[in-house]
């Protein structure tokens, strides 16, 4: 017997839907039942910095942020104007789709995990220390073509694993699914990516790339909807906005509240990020 909540009908019979949280907590008395906590966040924006001498050299695109993967918070007035409902304040685009070397939110967290699993091989041989200009991982792509980094994807994730873990020097694979973009696909192998295609969806190419994943103990997979490395990866977006609203002198407090409107497809880039807001 369906449920007969009013929501899922209207979901059912593909209405327009609004829902709001019956049980929303304010995030100092929430419980989800799991460790991750704002130092993480910070301590994986130490990260990224530590990085961005790396990635500067690797990607000139980033030049002119210093390294880091960073988009523009993009005042949208005309949009405003054009809502069907008066919306008060300001409206903002946070860029994230024009995001360097990936070209979408993935880059995010996606380079993230890529770079945290990097940090720590590296630090394990040696190669790097808390001092390093990490700059200095160029000079040891032969190190890293001996791992394999592999991820199921449709293709924004893939381009993020795959671009960015060729430039290391691993062995990069993205398993990919029927509905990926040819184009996506070709940049991919262009950058010395493997390619992987499969006939199913997404949730096939993510069962067979882990599956071949888990049989090398050399390779790493990233896993899309479960891993703590993405989520916080993505999570940083959020120190980026505020220290960018910061800048434009536009306060966030209790008489000032901020609205975030985030388009959600799995929900692994939109939850992480979310959690850094909130």
């Amino acid at each position: 017997m369906l449920n007969p909540d009013p929501v899922l009908s209207d979901l059912r019979q593909a209405r327009e839907t609004f829902w709001l949280n019956p049980k929303l907590t304010p995030i100092t008395e929430a419980d989800y039942g799991h460790p991750l906590t704002a130092a993480m966040i910070d301590d994986a924006e130490a990260r990224l910095r530590r990085f961005a001498p790396f990635i500067r050299a690797c990607f000139p695109e980033t030049e002119a942020a210093g390294g880091l993967i960073e988009s523009e918070l993009t005042p949208t007035p005309a949009m405003q104007q054009a809502m069907p409902c008066p919306i008060p304040g300001r409206m903002f685009l946070k860029r994230d789709a024009d995001l360097p070397i990936a070209g979408s939110v993935k880059a995010r967290g996606g380079i993230y995990e890529v770079l945290k699993h990097t940090e720590d091989l590296a630090q394990a041989a040696g190669i790097l220390t808390p001092d390093s200009d990490y700059s200095v991982l160029r000079d040891h792509r032969d190190f890293f073509r001996q791992y394999k980094m592999q991820v199921g994807s449709t293709g924004n994730l893939g381009m993020s694993i795959g671009i960015m873990s060729a430039a290391i020097g691993y062995q990069a694979i993205v398993h990919m699914s029927a509905d990926a973009r040819q184009w996506k696909k070709d940049l991919l192998r262009s950058h010395g990516v493997t390619v992987y295609e499969y006939e199913g969806d997404y949730s096939a190419a993510v069962k067979e790339g882990r599956a071949l994943s888990d049989a090398d103990p050399k390779s790493y997979f990233v896993d899309d909807e479960n891993s703590v490395d993405l989520f916080l990866g993505y999570a940083v977006a959020a120190g980026r906005t505020k220290a960018q609203l910061d800048a434009m002198g536009i306060p966030v407090d209790r008489e000032h509240p901020l609205f975030v409107y985030i388009p959600c497809g799995v929900g692994g880039a939109p939850g992480g990020v979310t959690f850094g807001m909130k």
